[in-house]
């Protein structure tokens, strides 16, 4: 079952919140760090992302000084150009996508800039890092953005750490 085709994730998601607040701060954090990429590497072989890309379609990753550079090589265009056609400072002062969904996302979710794209890209949604423990608050948004997240989570329901 490919479990990003499956919208039952999105209501088990807002009703089991409170359970995974509970479970990531009960959670050991260096033997739960020690078991995330096999459990990602688990969550992940039910998910197919082009299937979903709600993270493309609704949040914004910011984009580094290092990320902006790289893609507009790749694009062949100056960085001043690149900023000023895709890019807004949000409130934190990050670079941040001036509209939702990105202006990268094809219409089949396959992205444009894939070998490229931000870091932030490539590694949501973390869940086979330490990012995952240590940003409690931004793992529970991800629940409501990410299956693969939900999915964990309800693994680590189950699973004693």
């Amino acid at each position: 079952m490919d479990w990003s085709k499956d919208d039952q994730w999105k209501k088990l998601s807002r009703t089991n919140k409170k359970r995974y607040q509970l479970v990531l701060n009960k959670v050991n954090p260096s033997k739960l760090i020690k078991q995330l990429p096999d459990l990602h590497e688990e969550v992940f072989s039910k998910i197919d992302c082009l299937d979903c890309a709600n993270c493309c379609k609704n949040h914004s990753p910011t984009f580094k000084a290092t990320d902006i550079k790289r893609i507009s090589k790749y694009l062949k265009i100056k960085e001043t150009d690149l900023i000023e056609k895709y890019l807004k400072l949000d409130e934190d002062n990050d670079w941040v996508l001036l509209n939702s969904p990105c202006s990268f996302l094809n219409q089949n979710n396959t992205c444009q800039i894939y070998d490229v794209r931000p870091s932030d890209c490539a590694r949501f949604p973390y869940t086979d890092e330490d990012v995952f423990i240590k940003r409690k608050t931004l793992t529970m948004v991800n629940t409501a953005v990410c299956p693969a997240v939900h999915h964990l989570l309800e693994k680590l329901i189950k699973i004693e750490l």
